[in-house]
C-alpha cells in the first residue's frame, strides 16, 4: 500500500458522480441542448442521503441489503485496481477474477432485489440485467485473459503496471484490439448508450434503471452512487489499458487519471449522441462481437 495508490482511489472515489454527468453534458452539447450541470448528481445524492427510505410490505431483508452490496462490492473491486499505474491497495494473483466477481456479486444482488418486489416489471429488468451480463462477462474475461497473456502477468497491478507498456511494443495489435473490446463491454457495463439509457422514462426499452425504481432516500444515493463508481472502474481500466503510466513519477500518475476518466466520459458522449439506440435483441450482439474481438487477441497471443 502506498500513498500514491491511496491518493487514486481517494481521486476516484470523489469524481465518480462527475463522470456521468460529463458524458451526458457532452451529448447534450453535441446534440444542441444546455444539458445538467456537471454537479447536479453531487446535489441529487445529497438530496437522496438526506431523505428517509420507504419499504413496501413486500420485500424482506434481500431488498435492503443490496444497496450496500453493491457499493461495497464497488468499493472492494477498486481496491484491486492499480490506479496509480503501480499497485491498488491490495492484490494477488489472479486478483483479476475477484474483480470481475465482486461486480458480477453487486449486479446479481440488485436483480434479486428487483425481484423481491415482487412486480412483474422490475423481474422484466432483473431477466434483462442478467441475460445480457451472460455475455459482457465473457467479454471481460476474455479482455483480462489477453491482458494476462500480453503481459505474462495474473494480477492487475502487473497487467496494468511496468509490464503493459513493454507489452504495447510486442503485442500492439492484441492490446488495441482489448481495448476496443473493453470499451463495449464498458458501454454495457455502466448501462451507457447504445446498450441502455440512464435517462430514458420508456417502460419497454429499461435496462438498469428498472431494478432500482422501488428503491428511494438514501438507498437509491447509494445505487446511484455505486453505479457511477463502477462508470469510473471500468473508465480507469480502459484508460490504464491505453495508457500505461507506471514510469511516470507517482504524483504525475494520479493527476493523470483525472484527464484520462474525463476523455473516456466524453468519448462515452460522443458514442451516445452519434448513435441510435439499438434494440434489445441486438444488444447480445454487439457483446459477442466485443468477445469474438477479445479472443483474437488471446488467439494472437497463444499462437
Amino acid at each position: 500500500m502506498t500513498a500514491s495508490a491511496i491518493g487514486a482511489l481517494a481521486l476516484i472515489l470523489v469524481v465518480a458522480p462527475l463522470l456521468p454527468a460529463l458524458a451526458g453534458r457532452t451529448v447534450a452539447f453535441l446534440t444542441g441542448r444546455r444539458g445538467a450541470p456537471l454537479l447536479q448528481p453531487y446535489r441529487d445524492l445529497a438530496k437522496l442521503l438526506g431523505k428517509g427510505a420507504v419499504y413496501s410490505r413486500t420485500t424482506t431483508g434481500v431488498f435492503r441489503l443490496a444497496p450496500a452490496v453493491v457499493l461495497g462490492a464497488a468499493l472492494v473491486a477498486a481496491g484491486l485496481l492499480p490506479l496509480d499505474g503501480r499497485r491498488g491497495l491490495a492484490g494477488f494473483g489472479g486478483d483479476m477474477i475477484a474483480f470481475a466477481g465482486l461486480l458480477a456479486l453487486g449486479r446479481l444482488l440488485l436483480a434479486l432485489a428487483g425481484l423481491d418486489t415482487g412486480s412483474s416489471f422490475e423481474g422484466m429488468g432483473a431477466s434483462r440485467e442478467l441475460g445480457f451480463a451472460t455475455f459482457s462477462e465473457p467479454a471481460l474475461f476474455l479482455v483480462l485473459g489477453a491482458l494476462a497473456l500480453a503481459t505474462g502477468e495474473s494480477s492487475l497491478g502487473g497487467m496494468l503496471g511496468a509490464p503493459l507498456a513493454r507489452a504495447w511494443a510486442r503485442a500492439p495489435a492484441t492490446l488495441a484490439m482489448v481495448g476496443v473490446s473493453l470499451g463495449i463491454v464498458l458501454l454495457a457495463e455502466a448501462s451507457r448508450g447504445p446498450v441502455d439509457d440512464p435517462a430514458t422514462h420508456l417502460e419497454l426499452t429499461m435496462i438498469h434503471e428498472v431494478t432500482i425504481l422501488d428503491h428511494g432516500g438514501p438507498d437509491l444515493g447509494i445505487l446511484l452512487y455505486g453505479s457511477a463508481l463502477k462508470f469510473a472502474l471500468f473508465a480507469a481500466l480502459l484508460a490504464g489499458t491505453f495508457l500505461p503510466r507506471a514510469a511516470w513519477p507517482a504524483p504525475l500518475a494520479v493527476a493523470a487519471l483525472l484527464p484520462a476518466l474525463a476523455l473516456v466520459a466524453i468519448l462515452v458522449g460522443v458514442i451516445e449522441s452519434a448513435m441510435a439506440r439499438l434494440r434489445l435483441v441486438q444488444v447480445p450482439h454487439l457483446l459477442t462481437g466485443a468477445a469474438a474481438l477479445a479472443a483474437l487477441g488471446v488467439v494472437l497471443r497463444v499462437r
